[in-house]
Protein backbone atom coordinates (compact mmCIF):
# COMPACT_ATOMS: atom_id res chain seq x y z
CA UNK A 1 0.00 0.00 0.00
CA UNK A 2 1.71 3.43 -1.01
CA UNK A 3 2.45 5.99 1.87
CA UNK A 4 -0.58 7.73 3.88
CA UNK A 5 -1.95 10.97 2.47
CA UNK A 6 -2.52 13.76 4.94
CA UNK A 7 -5.49 13.62 6.85
CA UNK A 8 -5.48 9.95 6.24
CA UNK A 9 -4.99 7.32 8.61
CA UNK A 10 -3.88 3.69 7.32
CA UNK A 11 -7.76 2.29 7.29
CA UNK A 12 -8.96 5.07 5.40
CA UNK A 13 -6.48 4.49 2.74
CA UNK A 14 -6.86 1.33 2.60
CA UNK A 15 -10.22 1.52 1.90
CA UNK A 16 -10.07 3.99 -1.23
CA UNK A 17 -6.99 1.71 -2.37
CA UNK A 18 -8.20 -1.66 -1.95
CA UNK A 19 -11.38 -2.10 -0.53
CA UNK A 20 -14.54 -0.46 -2.09
CA UNK A 21 -16.53 -2.69 -4.20
CA UNK A 22 -16.10 -2.51 -7.81
CA UNK A 23 -19.29 -0.72 -8.68
CA UNK A 24 -18.00 2.41 -6.07
CA UNK A 25 -15.90 5.48 -7.90
CA UNK A 26 -12.22 5.48 -7.30
CA UNK A 27 -11.31 9.09 -6.91
CA UNK A 28 -7.81 10.02 -5.21
CA UNK A 29 -7.60 11.98 -2.50
CA UNK A 30 -9.47 15.47 -2.58
CA UNK A 31 -7.22 18.09 -2.98
CA UNK A 32 -6.68 20.34 0.22
CA UNK A 33 -6.40 23.92 -2.42
CA UNK A 34 -8.96 26.33 -2.55
CA UNK A 35 -9.63 28.04 -5.71
CA UNK A 36 -12.31 29.39 -7.79
CA UNK A 37 -15.71 28.49 -9.74
CA UNK A 38 -15.28 31.10 -12.22
CA UNK A 39 -12.22 33.28 -12.28
CA UNK A 40 -11.13 36.27 -10.29
CA UNK A 41 -12.86 39.15 -10.83
CA UNK A 42 -10.57 42.70 -9.67
CA UNK A 43 -11.44 45.94 -8.86
CA UNK A 44 -12.12 47.99 -11.75
CA UNK A 45 -12.58 51.89 -12.61
CA UNK A 46 -12.11 54.74 -10.91
CA UNK A 47 -12.90 54.16 -6.94
CA UNK A 48 -9.81 53.77 -4.51
CA UNK A 49 -9.63 51.07 -1.66
CA UNK A 50 -10.39 53.70 0.52
CA UNK A 51 -13.58 55.14 -1.29
CA UNK A 52 -14.58 51.31 -1.66
CA UNK A 53 -14.54 50.61 2.01
CA UNK A 54 -16.50 54.19 2.58
CA UNK A 55 -19.00 53.08 0.12
CA UNK A 56 -19.47 49.38 1.85
CA UNK A 57 -18.81 50.55 5.34
CA UNK A 58 -21.71 52.85 4.47
CA UNK A 59 -23.95 49.91 3.11
CA UNK A 60 -23.07 47.35 6.15
CA UNK A 61 -24.54 49.85 8.46
CA UNK A 62 -28.37 49.09 6.60
CA UNK A 63 -27.51 45.76 7.66
CA UNK A 64 -27.77 46.27 11.08
CA UNK A 65 -30.70 45.42 13.26
CA UNK A 66 -31.63 45.33 16.88
CA UNK A 67 -35.21 43.48 16.02
CA UNK A 68 -35.35 39.40 16.32
CA UNK A 69 -36.52 37.87 13.58
CA UNK A 70 -37.34 34.46 13.74
CA UNK A 71 -36.77 31.88 10.30
CA UNK A 72 -37.94 28.09 9.70
CA UNK A 73 -34.68 26.61 11.04
CA UNK A 74 -33.77 25.78 14.70
CA UNK A 75 -31.37 27.88 16.14
CA UNK A 76 -28.55 25.20 16.21
CA UNK A 77 -28.35 24.73 12.45
CA UNK A 78 -26.34 27.82 12.78
CA UNK A 79 -24.15 26.49 14.70
CA UNK A 80 -24.02 23.14 13.43
CA UNK A 81 -23.00 24.35 9.93
CA UNK A 82 -19.91 26.41 11.34
CA UNK A 83 -19.43 22.76 12.64
CA UNK A 84 -19.49 21.33 9.21
CA UNK A 85 -17.54 24.05 7.99
CA UNK A 86 -14.55 23.64 10.87
CA UNK A 87 -14.57 19.80 9.26
CA UNK A 88 -13.85 20.74 5.58
CA UNK A 89 -11.92 24.54 5.58
CA UNK A 90 -8.83 25.87 7.41
CA UNK A 91 -7.24 29.09 5.99
CA UNK A 92 -4.38 28.97 8.64
CA UNK A 93 -2.07 30.68 6.54
CA UNK A 94 -3.22 34.16 4.53
CA UNK A 95 -4.03 37.12 5.90
CA UNK A 96 -6.88 39.25 6.04
CA UNK A 97 -5.90 42.70 4.22
CA UNK A 98 -3.56 41.19 1.85
CA UNK A 99 -4.39 40.70 -1.85
CA UNK A 100 -4.32 36.14 -2.54
CA UNK A 101 -5.42 34.02 -5.37
CA UNK A 102 -6.93 30.68 -4.00
CA UNK A 103 -5.07 28.39 -5.51
CA UNK A 104 -2.24 29.66 -3.13
CA UNK A 105 -3.91 28.72 0.18
CA UNK A 106 -3.40 25.24 1.65
CA UNK A 107 -6.94 23.59 3.02
CA UNK A 108 -5.82 22.28 6.48
CA UNK A 109 -8.46 20.46 6.87
CA UNK A 110 -9.52 17.50 4.75
CA UNK A 111 -12.43 18.21 2.44
CA UNK A 112 -14.45 14.96 2.93
CA UNK A 113 -16.92 14.89 5.20
CA UNK A 114 -15.07 12.86 7.61
CA UNK A 115 -15.52 14.36 10.60
CA UNK A 116 -11.70 14.19 11.35
CA UNK A 117 -12.63 18.07 13.24
CA UNK A 118 -13.60 15.05 15.62
CA UNK A 119 -11.46 11.80 15.10
CA UNK A 120 -8.12 13.78 14.21
CA UNK A 121 -6.15 11.60 11.94
CA UNK A 122 -7.12 8.67 13.92
CA UNK A 123 -5.86 6.89 17.12
CA UNK A 124 -2.64 5.49 15.13
CA UNK A 125 -1.82 9.57 14.53
CA UNK A 126 -4.21 11.90 17.04
CA UNK A 127 -3.33 9.70 20.34
CA UNK A 128 -3.85 12.82 22.50
CA UNK A 129 -7.59 12.64 21.73
CA UNK A 130 -7.58 8.93 22.95
CA UNK A 131 -7.94 7.27 26.28
CA UNK A 132 -4.81 5.29 26.79
CA UNK A 133 -6.34 2.69 29.49
CA UNK A 134 -9.57 2.26 27.42
CA UNK A 135 -8.30 1.89 23.91
CA UNK A 136 -10.27 3.59 21.07
CA UNK A 137 -12.81 5.97 23.44
CA UNK A 138 -12.04 9.55 23.03
CA UNK A 139 -11.54 11.58 26.08
CA UNK A 140 -14.22 13.71 27.38
CA UNK A 141 -15.03 15.89 30.46
CA UNK A 142 -13.48 16.77 33.83
CA UNK A 143 -14.20 16.48 37.28
CA UNK A 144 -15.36 19.86 37.38
CA UNK A 145 -17.72 19.79 34.76
CA UNK A 146 -18.35 15.81 33.17
CA UNK A 147 -19.63 17.37 30.01
CA UNK A 148 -17.09 19.66 29.23
CA UNK A 149 -14.55 18.84 26.23
CA UNK A 150 -11.33 17.24 27.12
CA UNK A 151 -8.63 19.65 27.81
CA UNK A 152 -5.24 20.24 28.56
CA UNK A 153 -4.29 21.44 31.88
CA UNK A 154 -3.92 25.14 30.53
CA UNK A 155 -6.89 24.61 29.28
CA UNK A 156 -6.84 24.34 25.68
CA UNK A 157 -9.18 21.54 24.27
CA UNK A 158 -8.07 18.23 22.97
CA UNK A 159 -9.80 17.95 19.57
CA UNK A 160 -9.20 17.85 16.27
CA UNK A 161 -9.88 21.44 15.34
CA UNK A 162 -9.55 23.88 17.73
CA UNK A 163 -12.22 26.53 16.17
CA UNK A 164 -14.68 23.73 18.07
CA UNK A 165 -14.30 25.17 21.26
CA UNK A 166 -14.59 29.17 19.87
CA UNK A 167 -18.18 28.65 21.56
CA UNK A 168 -19.90 26.87 23.78
CA UNK A 169 -22.77 25.66 21.17
CA UNK A 170 -20.10 24.63 18.85
CA UNK A 171 -18.14 23.24 21.88
CA UNK A 172 -21.42 21.43 22.83
CA UNK A 173 -22.34 20.09 19.45
CA UNK A 174 -18.61 18.88 19.00
CA UNK A 175 -18.66 17.03 23.15
CA UNK A 176 -21.61 15.29 21.66
CA UNK A 177 -20.57 13.61 18.66
CA UNK A 178 -17.58 12.44 21.15
CA UNK A 179 -20.32 11.52 23.07
CA UNK A 180 -21.61 9.51 20.72
CA UNK A 181 -18.65 7.87 19.47
CA UNK A 182 -18.02 6.58 23.04
CA UNK A 183 -21.73 5.33 23.48
CA UNK A 184 -21.98 3.37 20.42
CA UNK A 185 -18.34 2.42 21.21
CA UNK A 186 -19.63 0.50 24.66
CA UNK A 187 -22.54 -1.16 22.82
CA UNK A 188 -20.19 -2.22 20.41
CA UNK A 189 -18.12 -4.14 22.89
CA UNK A 190 -21.41 -5.47 25.01
CA UNK A 191 -22.69 -7.02 22.08
CA UNK A 192 -26.50 -6.96 21.13
CA UNK A 193 -28.41 -6.02 18.49
CA UNK A 194 -26.85 -2.60 18.17
CA UNK A 195 -23.31 -4.19 17.86
CA UNK A 196 -25.37 -6.02 14.79
CA UNK A 197 -26.71 -2.87 13.44
CA UNK A 198 -23.46 -0.88 13.36
CA UNK A 199 -21.74 -3.32 11.69
CA UNK A 200 -24.13 -4.10 9.29
CA UNK A 201 -24.07 -0.04 8.72
CA UNK A 202 -20.22 -0.07 8.30
CA UNK A 203 -19.34 -2.57 5.93
CA UNK A 204 -21.96 -1.27 3.41
CA UNK A 205 -20.23 -0.80 -0.18
CA UNK A 206 -16.92 -2.17 1.32
CA UNK A 207 -15.68 -5.72 0.65
CA UNK A 208 -16.21 -8.24 3.68
CA UNK A 209 -12.91 -9.49 4.03
CA UNK A 210 -11.34 -6.00 5.45
CA UNK A 211 -13.80 -6.42 8.02
CA UNK A 212 -12.67 -10.20 8.34
CA UNK A 213 -9.17 -10.49 7.42
CA UNK A 214 -7.22 -7.55 5.66
CA UNK A 215 -8.38 -4.88 8.94
CA UNK A 216 -6.58 -5.57 12.34
CA UNK A 217 -8.69 -7.45 14.25
CA UNK A 218 -8.48 -4.66 16.92
CA UNK A 219 -9.60 -1.29 14.77
CA UNK A 220 -12.90 -3.26 13.54
CA UNK A 221 -14.86 -2.00 16.46
CA UNK A 222 -13.68 1.45 16.01
CA UNK A 223 -13.65 1.81 12.41
CA UNK A 224 -17.19 -0.07 12.32
CA UNK A 225 -18.16 2.64 14.89
CA UNK A 226 -16.30 5.65 13.22
CA UNK A 227 -18.09 4.83 9.86
CA UNK A 228 -21.51 4.47 11.36
CA UNK A 229 -21.37 7.86 12.83
CA UNK A 230 -20.05 9.37 9.16
CA UNK A 231 -22.81 8.09 7.19
CA UNK A 232 -25.53 9.30 9.58
CA UNK A 233 -23.24 12.71 9.71
CA UNK A 234 -23.48 12.85 6.02
CA UNK A 235 -27.31 11.98 5.90
CA UNK A 236 -28.36 14.79 8.70
CA UNK A 237 -26.02 17.27 6.05
CA UNK A 238 -28.22 16.35 3.09
CA UNK A 239 -31.94 15.99 5.03
CA UNK A 240 -31.60 18.26 7.48
CA UNK A 241 -28.86 20.96 7.04
CA UNK A 242 -29.30 21.68 3.47
CA UNK A 243 -33.50 21.75 3.64
CA UNK A 244 -32.87 24.49 6.61
CA UNK A 245 -30.99 27.17 4.91
CA UNK A 246 -31.19 26.01 0.81
CA UNK A 247 -34.36 25.87 -1.57
CA UNK A 248 -34.90 21.96 -1.96
CA UNK A 249 -35.02 22.85 -5.85
CA UNK A 250 -31.11 24.03 -5.51
CA UNK A 251 -30.34 20.50 -3.75
CA UNK A 252 -32.10 18.77 -6.16
CA UNK A 253 -30.27 20.21 -9.23
CA UNK A 254 -27.45 19.63 -7.13
CA UNK A 255 -28.07 16.10 -6.69
CA UNK A 256 -29.18 15.53 -10.04
CA UNK A 257 -25.73 17.19 -11.83
CA UNK A 258 -22.91 19.31 -10.64
CA UNK A 259 -24.35 23.49 -11.74
CA UNK A 260 -20.43 24.34 -12.34
CA UNK A 261 -19.46 21.18 -14.02
CA UNK A 262 -18.40 18.19 -13.07
CA UNK A 263 -14.45 19.09 -13.02
CA UNK A 264 -15.17 22.06 -10.83
CA UNK A 265 -12.39 23.33 -7.77
CA UNK A 266 -13.60 21.12 -4.56
CA UNK A 267 -13.40 24.26 -2.11
CA UNK A 268 -14.12 27.11 -3.61
CA UNK A 269 -13.37 30.95 -2.54
CA UNK A 270 -17.06 31.37 -3.78
CA UNK A 271 -18.16 29.15 -1.17
CA UNK A 272 -16.06 29.55 1.67
CA UNK A 273 -15.30 33.56 1.78
CA UNK A 274 -18.77 34.45 0.38
CA UNK A 275 -21.89 31.64 -0.17
CA UNK A 276 -21.40 30.04 2.79
CA UNK A 277 -21.00 33.15 5.29
CA UNK A 278 -24.98 33.27 5.16
CA UNK A 279 -24.83 31.53 8.13
CA UNK A 280 -23.52 35.18 9.65
CA UNK A 281 -27.22 36.77 8.94
CA UNK A 282 -28.85 33.48 10.80
CA UNK A 283 -27.23 34.16 14.52
CA UNK A 284 -29.85 36.17 17.27
CA UNK A 285 -28.26 38.35 19.36
CA UNK A 286 -28.91 35.77 22.52
CA UNK A 287 -30.45 32.70 23.55
CA UNK A 288 -31.68 30.57 26.28
CA UNK A 289 -29.41 27.58 27.25
CA UNK A 290 -31.91 25.79 29.36
CA UNK A 291 -36.06 25.76 29.20
CA UNK A 292 -35.61 26.79 32.83
CA UNK A 293 -33.73 30.10 31.73
CA UNK A 294 -35.13 33.10 32.49
CA UNK A 295 -33.20 35.23 30.51
CA UNK A 296 -31.56 34.64 27.24
CA UNK A 297 -27.44 35.05 27.41
CA UNK A 298 -25.85 37.25 24.87
CA UNK A 299 -23.78 35.52 21.93
CA UNK A 300 -20.73 36.99 22.73
CA UNK A 301 -21.33 35.83 26.75
CA UNK A 302 -20.64 32.72 24.87
CA UNK A 303 -17.32 32.31 24.04
CA UNK A 304 -15.31 29.06 24.60
CA UNK A 305 -11.35 28.38 24.43
CA UNK A 306 -11.75 27.59 27.85
CA UNK A 307 -12.66 25.28 30.73
CA UNK A 308 -16.89 25.90 30.82
CA UNK A 309 -18.40 25.69 33.95
CA UNK A 310 -21.73 23.77 34.81
CA UNK A 311 -24.03 25.96 34.51
CA UNK A 312 -23.21 27.00 30.97
CA UNK A 313 -24.13 23.09 30.13
CA UNK A 314 -26.64 23.51 27.62
CA UNK A 315 -29.77 21.71 26.81
CA UNK A 316 -29.59 20.34 23.19
CA UNK A 317 -33.62 20.49 22.82
CA UNK A 318 -33.13 24.16 23.06
CA UNK A 319 -31.30 24.15 20.01
CA UNK A 320 -32.73 21.39 18.20
CA UNK A 321 -36.37 19.90 17.76
CA UNK A 322 -37.12 16.92 19.49
CA UNK A 323 -40.24 14.90 18.93
CA UNK A 324 -42.35 17.09 21.15
CA UNK A 325 -40.49 19.80 21.84
CA UNK A 326 -39.67 23.19 19.96
CA UNK A 327 -36.27 24.72 19.36
CA UNK A 328 -35.57 28.49 19.25
CA UNK A 329 -35.16 29.39 15.60
CA UNK A 330 -32.28 30.86 13.46
CA UNK A 331 -33.05 34.37 12.06
CA UNK A 332 -33.67 33.87 8.52
CA UNK A 333 -31.45 33.98 5.67
CA UNK A 334 -31.48 38.02 4.32
CA UNK A 335 -30.28 41.15 4.28
CA UNK A 336 -30.14 42.01 8.16
CA UNK A 337 -27.99 40.95 11.31
CA UNK A 338 -27.68 41.02 14.51
CA UNK A 339 -26.34 44.26 16.30
CA UNK A 340 -23.70 42.34 17.87
CA UNK A 341 -21.80 41.00 15.32
CA UNK A 342 -21.57 44.51 13.49
CA UNK A 343 -19.85 45.24 17.18
CA UNK A 344 -17.45 42.49 17.79
CA UNK A 345 -16.18 42.69 21.48
CA UNK A 346 -12.36 43.24 22.06
CA UNK A 347 -11.67 39.76 22.83
CA UNK A 348 -12.47 39.02 19.04
CA UNK A 349 -11.09 42.27 17.61
CA UNK A 350 -8.99 43.98 19.64
CA UNK A 351 -7.26 46.35 17.15
CA UNK A 352 -7.86 47.98 14.18
CA UNK A 353 -7.08 46.32 10.86
CA UNK A 354 -5.63 46.77 6.82
CA UNK A 355 -6.80 46.45 3.58
CA UNK A 356 -4.04 46.16 1.40
CA UNK A 357 -2.31 49.45 2.59
CA UNK A 358 -5.99 51.45 3.79
CA UNK A 359 -6.16 51.36 7.75
CA UNK A 360 -9.79 50.60 9.48
CA UNK A 361 -11.05 52.72 12.28
CA UNK A 362 -11.07 50.15 15.04
CA UNK A 363 -15.44 50.36 14.96
CA UNK A 364 -14.97 49.37 10.73
CA UNK A 365 -13.05 46.46 11.98
CA UNK A 366 -15.63 45.45 14.55
CA UNK A 367 -17.90 45.12 11.75
CA UNK A 368 -18.47 40.99 10.82
CA UNK A 369 -20.37 42.25 7.91
CA UNK A 370 -17.54 44.91 6.43
CA UNK A 371 -14.61 42.00 6.90
CA UNK A 372 -17.09 39.53 4.98
CA UNK A 373 -17.22 42.35 1.81
CA UNK A 374 -13.46 43.37 1.72
CA UNK A 375 -12.56 39.81 2.09
CA UNK A 376 -14.66 39.12 -1.26
CA UNK A 377 -13.67 42.29 -2.93
CA UNK A 378 -10.59 43.25 -1.86
CA UNK A 379 -8.62 40.50 -0.48
CA UNK A 380 -9.79 37.76 -2.83
CA UNK A 381 -11.43 39.49 -5.38
CA UNK A 382 -14.09 37.58 -6.30
CA UNK A 383 -17.14 37.53 -8.99
CA UNK A 384 -20.07 39.76 -8.16
CA UNK A 385 -23.06 37.91 -7.63
CA UNK A 386 -24.55 39.35 -11.08
CA UNK A 387 -21.37 37.49 -12.41
CA UNK A 388 -22.19 34.15 -11.47
CA UNK A 389 -26.34 34.94 -12.12
CA UNK A 390 -25.12 35.20 -15.32
CA UNK A 391 -22.99 32.07 -15.83
CA UNK A 392 -25.30 29.97 -14.52
CA UNK A 393 -28.44 31.10 -17.32
CA UNK A 394 -25.53 30.02 -19.61
CA UNK A 395 -25.93 26.68 -18.03
CA UNK A 396 -29.43 26.64 -18.20
CA UNK A 397 -30.25 27.53 -14.46
CA UNK A 398 -32.50 30.75 -15.28
CA UNK A 399 -36.35 31.25 -14.26
CA UNK A 400 -37.52 30.18 -18.33
CA UNK A 401 -35.93 26.45 -17.64
CA UNK A 402 -35.29 25.50 -13.95
CA UNK A 403 -36.89 28.17 -12.06
CA UNK A 404 -33.61 28.53 -9.53
CA UNK A 405 -31.57 31.76 -10.73
CA UNK A 406 -33.74 35.02 -11.39
CA UNK A 407 -32.39 37.21 -13.95
CA UNK A 408 -28.99 39.46 -12.20
CA UNK A 409 -30.98 41.41 -9.27
CA UNK A 410 -29.46 44.97 -8.98
CA UNK A 411 -27.69 46.25 -6.44
CA UNK A 412 -29.41 47.21 -3.49
CA UNK A 413 -30.07 50.81 -3.38
CA UNK A 414 -27.29 52.10 -0.60
CA UNK A 415 -24.64 50.30 -3.32
CA UNK A 416 -26.48 52.40 -5.96
CA UNK A 417 -26.12 55.30 -4.06
CA UNK A 418 -22.30 55.21 -3.93
CA UNK A 419 -22.20 54.27 -7.64
CA UNK A 420 -21.40 50.26 -7.09
CA UNK A 421 -23.75 48.22 -9.40
CA UNK A 422 -21.76 44.76 -9.34
CA UNK A 423 -22.91 43.14 -6.03
CA UNK A 424 -20.08 41.63 -3.33
CA UNK A 425 -21.32 37.53 -3.99
CA UNK A 426 -22.16 37.39 -0.12
CA UNK A 427 -24.42 40.57 -0.20
CA UNK A 428 -26.15 38.73 -3.33
CA UNK A 429 -26.69 35.53 -1.99
CA UNK A 430 -28.12 37.23 1.12
CA UNK A 431 -30.24 39.36 -1.00
CA UNK A 432 -31.72 36.37 -3.04
CA UNK A 433 -32.80 34.98 0.07
CA UNK A 434 -34.40 37.59 1.07
CA UNK A 435 -36.21 38.68 -1.92
CA UNK A 436 -36.90 35.54 -3.52
CA UNK A 437 -36.19 32.86 -1.47
CA UNK A 438 -38.71 33.13 1.32
CA UNK A 439 -35.74 33.15 3.96
CA UNK A 440 -33.23 30.38 2.50
CA UNK A 441 -30.53 30.29 -0.09
CA UNK A 442 -31.82 29.87 -3.59
CA UNK A 443 -30.44 30.95 -7.25
CA UNK A 444 -26.75 31.64 -6.88
CA UNK A 445 -26.63 31.14 -3.03
CA UNK A 446 -28.39 28.10 -3.50
CA UNK A 447 -26.57 26.38 -6.14
CA UNK A 448 -23.49 27.42 -4.63
CA UNK A 449 -24.00 25.99 -1.37
CA UNK A 450 -25.81 22.81 -2.06
CA UNK A 451 -23.34 21.73 -4.97
CA UNK A 452 -19.94 21.78 -3.29
CA UNK A 453 -21.37 20.00 -0.30
CA UNK A 454 -23.18 17.33 -2.23
CA UNK A 455 -19.98 17.39 -4.77
CA UNK A 456 -17.67 16.69 -1.79
CA UNK A 457 -19.99 13.10 -1.31
CA UNK A 458 -19.91 12.55 -4.58
CA UNK A 459 -16.22 12.22 -4.94
CA UNK A 460 -15.56 10.62 -1.66
CA UNK A 461 -16.61 6.80 -2.74
CA UNK A 462 -17.23 5.45 0.93
CA UNK A 463 -19.93 8.40 1.34
CA UNK A 464 -23.53 8.40 1.67
CA UNK A 465 -24.09 9.29 -1.55
CA UNK A 466 -22.15 6.35 -3.02
CA UNK A 467 -23.60 3.68 -0.70
CA UNK A 468 -26.86 3.56 -2.00
CA UNK A 469 -28.58 0.89 0.38
CA UNK A 470 -27.65 3.39 3.72
CA UNK A 471 -31.05 3.76 5.59
CA UNK A 472 -30.72 5.86 8.54
CA UNK A 473 -30.81 3.33 12.34
CA UNK A 474 -34.12 3.14 14.51
CA UNK A 475 -31.95 4.65 16.91
CA UNK A 476 -31.84 7.63 15.66
CA UNK A 477 -35.51 7.76 14.41
CA UNK A 478 -35.20 5.54 11.15
CA UNK A 479 -36.24 7.77 8.18
CA UNK A 480 -36.94 10.67 10.71
CA UNK A 481 -33.48 10.78 11.42
CA UNK A 482 -32.98 14.19 12.44
CA UNK A 483 -29.97 16.48 13.94
CA UNK A 484 -31.85 16.61 16.86
CA UNK A 485 -32.76 13.20 17.71
CA UNK A 486 -28.70 12.30 17.47
CA UNK A 487 -28.16 15.51 19.86
CA UNK A 488 -30.59 14.07 22.38
CA UNK A 489 -29.68 10.72 22.25
CA UNK A 490 -26.17 11.39 22.78
CA UNK A 491 -27.63 13.47 25.79
CA UNK A 492 -29.35 11.03 27.15
CA UNK A 493 -26.87 8.50 26.74
CA UNK A 494 -23.93 9.78 27.77
CA UNK A 495 -24.52 9.05 31.48
CA UNK A 496 -24.05 5.52 30.71
CA UNK A 497 -20.46 4.88 28.90
CA UNK A 498 -18.75 2.29 30.99
CA UNK A 499 -15.75 4.03 32.85
CA UNK A 500 -16.70 7.27 31.69
CA UNK A 501 -14.63 8.97 34.61
CA UNK A 502 -11.43 7.41 33.08
CA UNK A 503 -12.10 9.34 30.06
CA UNK A 504 -12.01 12.75 32.40
CA UNK A 505 -8.91 15.13 31.71
CA UNK A 506 -7.40 18.39 33.57
CA UNK A 507 -7.77 20.79 34.67
CA UNK A 508 -9.70 21.43 38.13
CA UNK A 509 -10.60 24.40 39.23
Amino acid sequence: MTASAHGLTRYDQLVREKCLSPHARSNDVLPQSFGYLLEANPVTGTFTDQELVNAFDAYVDTLTTTKAANGKADAGMTFFGQFIDHDITLDATSAIGRRIDPRHIRNVRTPNLDLDCVYGDGPEVSGYQYSKKHEHYLLFGREDNPYDLPRTFEGSALIGDFRNDENIVVSQIQGAFICLHNILMSHVEGGGSTHKDVMACAQMNIRNDVWNGILPEKLVDFESVRRFIRLHYQWIILHDFLPSFVDQRCIDAALDGDPFGADAVVMPAEFSVAAYRFGHATAQTAYKLKKADKKPLDLFKMQGFGPRDEAANLEMRMFFDVAGTRAQKARPVGMKMAETLMKLPDSVVGAPIEFDGVKLTLEQSKKLALRNILRDRLTLQLPHGQMVARYLHHRGYGKSDHGLVHPPLAAPSELAKHHIDKTPLWVYCLQEAEKVGDGKLTGVGGLIVASVLIRLMKLDPASLLNTPEFEPWSGFGGDKCSMGNIMQYAEDHRDDIPHRKDLYTGPVR
